[in-house]
């Protein structure tokens, strides 16, 4: 049986909110168990507030789990959260989180590399290489890599954050509501980018969003969050032919 690449088991994070000595806590997650395997992409879906994003910034480890425990490759994840760096990416909704307005593009995407140190790429030729063949993987002119952030489209932008997140050739990447800023017309072309993108460098995926038919289209299995908890978890083609959960269905019929 294969390793899951990434494993939450029994996860619980927990906030604490309201004035000093009157706080309360509220469980964001509570006891949720996932698991993404090597070059597979599972669909995180569930309304605002159900706990997707607080999902993937657990699984990005960036936040810290109250209980239970996550694992990359079989292993805990470390305290230092830098021994994972590169190897573990996200893309986010709004490009602009993630790209310096007063960086050229080609800084940005190589910016990753700059602060890994790779000694594979620390000659600018090698990095300027690199960061070309990328814009062109995403679909992209190299010669955008001039070009400043604000001089771009929206699903340019959206690229160029995906070019991003690859420089480092990560194992697994959070893709969290990637498509839902973007127009209706770019949203395919961003999503066929995903689905390519995976074909050829193999990387994990956690595919977080609201929107059921984007899910359906890049993801091979399916999770449903409702108010913190998974409720079901299914392949993709079983989960929207027979979905088993009463909250499952209503997200269905709303689509």
């Amino acid at each position: 049986m294969t390793t899951p690449l990434l494993e939450l088991d029994d996860v619980t994070v927990r906030f604490l909110s309201g004035p000093p000595f009157r706080r309360h806590a509220h469980d964001a997650m509570r006891h949720v168990s996932l698991a993404v395997a090597p070059g597979e992409t599972l669909g995180l879906v569930g309304e605002s507030g159900s706990g997707k994003t607080t999902t993937g910034m657990t699984a990005l480890g960036l936040r810290r789990p109250s209980a239970g425990t996550v694992r990359f490759g079989g292993m805990p994840f470390p305290k230092n959260r830098r021994r994972l760096t590169g190897r573990i990416q996200a893309v986010l909704q709004h490009p602009q989180w993630s790209l310096n307005p007063r960086m050229r593009v080609a800084h940005s995407v190589a910016e990753p590399l700059t602060i890994l140190g790779d000694p594979r790429d620390t000659g600018g030729t090698g990095t300027a290489g690199r960061v070309a063949r990328l814009l062109a993987d995403v679909g992209l002119d190299p010669g955008l890599a001039r070009r400043y952030p604000h001089e771009l489209s929206g699903g340019q932008r959206q690229r160029v954050s995906i070019a991003r997140a690859l420089i480092t050739r990560p194992e697994f990447i959070v893709f969290d509501e990637p498509v839902s800023a973007l127009d209706v017309s770019v949203q395919a072309q961003i999503l066929n980018l995903v689905r390519d993108l995976q074909a050829q460098f193999g990387f994990g995926a956690l595919f977080i969003s609201h929107d059921l038919a984007a899910v359906r289209y890049v993801a091979d299995r399916i999770a449903v969050m409702r108010n913190g908890e998974v409720v079901e978890t299914a392949g993709t083609d079983v989960f929207y032919s027979h979905p088993q959960h009463e909250y499952s269905r209503q997200l269905l019929e709303a689509l």
